[in-house]
């Protein structure tokens, strides 16, 4: 009994207690988002997506104690075996799921649906981790690149086929924890860099770009570039910056799909479609602009009520809070999620096993992305690209999938000086 009042004991309660009041605001949400008052339906009616959500929280609670029950040795031994499996599900996806607005990311089993891209994240985080730590990694060598960017890679290579574009962004986080370990952080900052140049090929001439690039250039070359090395290496970059803008518009037309391009073009030209590709997002900022400060009250949204946001229980669930509950409420959820982010990386700091460490940073990338896009596109800053909200969302297997990323951190946490000493 002991044991079990020390293992209760060493539980980050802060963390659950923070999980539950973002699962139980998305709940009330969701309801608020598809609230029929001339229906009658409560908001545990199983017909609902509130009634659903709330079926999917009580299977979400079995595996909360499923996991905190478990031999913790389960995430640390056996993650190469999880990942296999969710390699396996996404080939399967490919094969088997149903074509859904020209994607296939959806696996059935009866009335159940499940993404197998979800299982994926958790699964690679904890074979990165696993990888990472049994073999003592050092970003410092080529090989290490090489693994850590294949197994990162070979997932997010099968999530390009369905296609799912929003989950391969979401992969990207994983570079956080990459950049924690020790990977040299000029990766991300070229990845930033070649972001910065796609969106702005599309708003402004080519040539413009490369004159500027190439004056750029020489100027680096004439003030700062003290060896015939360094020169080359600025010299070259300009020409591979030079290849990249001009083939941003292939990587329009034959990578991305026709509205992929339209949702792009949309976020710097809201105008372009107001009643077609732009309705979302503009419906949704004036969703968020109407609740003001204080918002309209619980169920007394107008744009809620009147469904002019697609999506409002799924991707859009933002707005709902923006608008019934207003600048305040908004506030307040951004300030739980802020505050979940940090007690997640509190948590990863104070391990000793570096496995329980990077795993928890892939957990805090893998949120803070869905928390930064889904937030983000819904005001306009990001495409709108179909990211839920973590936690708060409506859809079975996104809750589950964010509970079981989260609980395996948590499980880990309280058994941290045990994994210590094996």
């Amino acid at each position: 009994m002991k044991k079990h009042d020390n293992f209760a004991i060493k539980i980050d309660w802060l963390l659950v207690v923070l999980y539950a009041v973002v699962v139980l605001l998305g709940w009330l949400n969701i309801y608020a988002a598809v609230y029929d008052e001339s229906s009658g339906l409560s908001i545990f009616n199983p017909e609902t997506n509130s009634g659903k959500q709330f079926i999917w929280i009580g299977i979400s609670v079995v595996f909360i104690v499923l996991i905190l029950l478990m031999d913790y040795n389960i995430f640390t031994i056996f993650p190469y075996f999880f990942y296999g499996l969710a390699i396996a599900m996404l080939v399967a996806t490919l094969i088997f799921a149903r074509e859904v607005n020209g994607a296939r990311a959806w696996l059935e089993f009866g009335p159940i649906k499940f993404q197998a891209s979800e299982l994926a994240k958790l699964a690679t985080a904890l074979t990165l981790a696993k990888y990472i730590n049994d073999y003592n990694v050092k970003f410092n060598k080529l090989k290490t690149y090489f693994i850590s960017f294949g197994l990162l890679v070979v997932p997010i290579a099968f999530i390009a086929l369905q296609p799912d574009p929003g989950t391969i962004l979401v992969f990207s986080s994983f570079l956080i924890a990459f950049y924690r370990e020790g990977m040299n952080p000029a990766l991300i900052i070229i990845g930033i860099i070649a972001v910065a140049f796609f969106l702005l090929t599309l708003l402004v001439p080519k040539m413009l770009i490369i004159i500027g690039v190439f004056l750029t250039g020489f100027l680096v070359i004439g003030l700062a570039a003290k060896t015939v090395q360094r020169a080359f290496l600025v010299f070259m970059s300009m020409f591979i910056i030079t290849g990249f803008v001009f083939s941003v518009d292939k990587i329009m037309t034959d990578v991305l799909k026709p509205h992929q391009q339209n949702r792009i073009k949309v976020l710097f030209n809201p105008n372009l479609d107001p009643q077609g590709v732009g309705w979302n997002v503009t419906q949704s900022k004036i969703a968020i602009g109407s609740g003001g400060l204080l918002g309209k009250g619980f169920l007394e949204g107008t744009q809620t009520k009147y469904d002019f946001v697609p999506e409002q229980s799924t991707d859009f669930i933002f707005c709902t809070i923006a608008e019934e509950h207003g600048w305040i409420g908004s506030f307040i959820l951004v300030v739980i999620y802020m505050a979940i982010l940090l007690r997640i990386i509190m948590i990863s700091e104070r391990q000793k096993f570096r496995f329980t460490r990077v795993y928890g940073y892939f957990v805090a990338g893998i949120l803070f992305f869905h928390f930064m896009i889904n937030m983000g596109m819904t005001i306009g800053l990001f495409p709108v690209i179909g990211i839920p909200l973590p936690f708060f969302s409506y859809g079975g297997s996104s809750l589950l999938s964010f509970t079981v990323l989260l609980f395996v951190l948590i499980k880990l946490d309280a058994h941290r000086n045990q994994i210590i000493t094996r």
